[in-house]
């Protein structure tokens, strides 16, 4: 560490930006990190105020730039895991910037219910799974760490989302068992039809009317191509729903994050086009509808 930070300073300054988060509804567990992340301080240490016996701080980055990141999070309202360049998912860390979407926690459920959906077909487990517009690679990562005999493929049409995927794979130590491939949903994997178990996506299903309505720090912040759902937020997972039945085996699984109130609708997608059966839709642990899921119906031949 290159800094070394006032302890007395610090004192004042930590009292401030507790109370400034108060002001703008930030949780101090934000500023938690922010001063974790860049000093040697731990949580504890923060807790029970350690900095106020010590005589100077260590820290990564310059006094003056530690109080301008915390005025960034207040005022521009920048997400702290863009700030800090790191996003705590399921049991990992992962690297985030601008270019790709924050991971969310209600999303981590996708992998329990990928585990659920294969105890009754296990052979599942160790076939191939695919991750479709994997932005920061959460998902692909997740699914290499529970199914370890299984091929993780993942696809996004970012060049700069799929640089940070594959740093994360990297810094898990996951690369060798995950391919990345660049381009649109289907079209740069066009030639592996019928060999997925399972099919996994959180796209895109904002309607493009609510994105200017969120709340700023995703509104302004967060990538619009993997918020933006066009009209009715349905866009892609028609896309997806429409397409993914050539590319599954038969008992394949599709698992979709949806927005909240987007269920029936979704449900009348899947069902619509025939090819699946076990269809539902489940929620989250707030208690909201948050995933769709179904089943490749087997081929019964021609």
């Amino acid at each position: 560490m290159d800094f070394l930070i006032p302890g007395s300073d610090f004192f004042s300054w930590i009292s401030y930006a507790q109370t400034l988060a108060k002001q703008h509804n930030i949780t101090s567990r934000e500023l938690e990190l922010l001063v974790t992340h860049f000093t040697d301080l731990s949580s504890l240490d923060l807790k029970l105020k350690k900095y106020r016996q010590k005589p100077y701080i260590n820290s990564k980055i310059s006094w003056e730039k530690l109080k301008e990141l915390w005025e960034l999070r207040v005022t521009k309202r920048t997400p702290i895991q863009y700030i800090i360049g790191e996003c705590y998912w399921r049991n990992f860390s992962l690297t985030v910037t601008p270019d790709v979407l924050i991971p969310r926690p209600e999303t981590e459920l996708i992998i329990d219910l990928a585990l659920e959906k294969t105890e009754e077909y296990p052979h599942l487990r160790q076939g191939k799974w695919l991750d479709l517009g994997t932005g920061s690679g959460a998902i692909a990562v997740a699914l290499a760490q529970v199914f370890p005999n299984a091929e993780i493929v993942a696809v996004d049409r970012s060049e700069k989302a799929l640089n940070i995927a594959k740093q994360n794979a990297q810094r898990l130590g996951l690369s060798e068992r995950i391919k990345f491939y660049k381009g649109s949903w289907f079209e740069p994997i066009k030639e592996q039809k019928n060999s997925f178990s399972g099919i996994l996506s959180n796209p895109p299903y904002i309607p493009t009317s609510e994105i200017a309505s969120l709340q700023p720090e995703i509104a302004n912040h967060e990538p619009i191509i993997a918020l933006d759902g066009g009209e009715d937020g349905l866009q892609a997972i028609r896309e997806i729903v429409e397409q993914s039945p050539q590319f599954l085996q038969d008992n394949g699984i599709l698992i979709l994050e949806i927005m909240t109130g987007q269920g029936k609708m979704v449900e009348e997608i899947i069902k619509q086009k025939g090819q699946y059966t076990d269809m539902e839709i489940r929620k989250d642990l707030a208690g909201l509808e948050r995933f769709a899921i179904a089943r490749k119906t087997p081929h019964q031949g021609e």
